[in-house]
């Protein structure tokens, strides 16, 4: 098993914490994982995104030319990365943010409200939850215990109220995936 995926959005939406989780929860089950992250100097508004692999065998490049899975979380995110994914992929899309639909035959496309998801759970801050969780309730990619363990360690003392946030973004997040 081999997942090449990018993550991608505006600066401050998450997008490099999406791949971030992702890849920790995926060392932490036993798997081989790259985080190549990539934005610009105006990194809070401007493009970012990270190129993650993660793989039961070695990684002999970290570089991600055509995802098998695509988040985009804005609108210019579909339109760079959408024409890349590999035929047979999955793009997950920000539908507050991507109005228009990518329409390609070749892949499935999830379009959820993420943006509306975390105003509704009470912080835009967990829009990128939303979005792992619709990976996690699709793929299984990693488990839930993983992230939910790790994000208890890092926010737990720190800031409970955006972590009891996060959990409630990842698992409405699931539901949609699961559908």
């Amino acid at each position: 098993m081999k997942i090449e995926m990018i993550c991608s959005g505006f600066g401050g939406q998450g997008a490099l914490t999406i791949g971030k989780f992702l890849s920790l929860a995926a060392m932490k089950e036993g798997k081989d994982v790259s985080w190549l992250p990539s934005y610009g100097p105006e990194m809070r508004g401007g493009t970012a995104n990270v190129a993650v692999v993660i793989s039961d065998k070695q990684i002999a490049s970290p570089l991600v030319n055509h995802p098998d899975l695509l988040i985009a979380l804005n609108k210019p995110s579909v339109d760079k990365f959408g024409p890349m994914i590999k035929s047979g992929g999955l793009m997950i899309a920000n539908s507050d943010m991507c109005p228009d639909k990518l329409n390609r035959k070749d892949i499935e496309e999830i379009y959820a409200p993420m943006s509306s998801i975390a105003t509704e759970i009470g912080s835009t801050k967990v829009l990128n939850m939303v979005s792992l969780g619709v990976i996690i309730g699709k793929t299984g990619l990693v488990k839930f215990e993983t992230v939910e363990k790790d994000l208890r360690e890092i926010l737990g003392k720190k800031n409970p109220a955006l972590l009891e946030a996060n959990l409630k973004a990842i698992n409405k997040g699931m539901e949609i995936g699961k559908k």
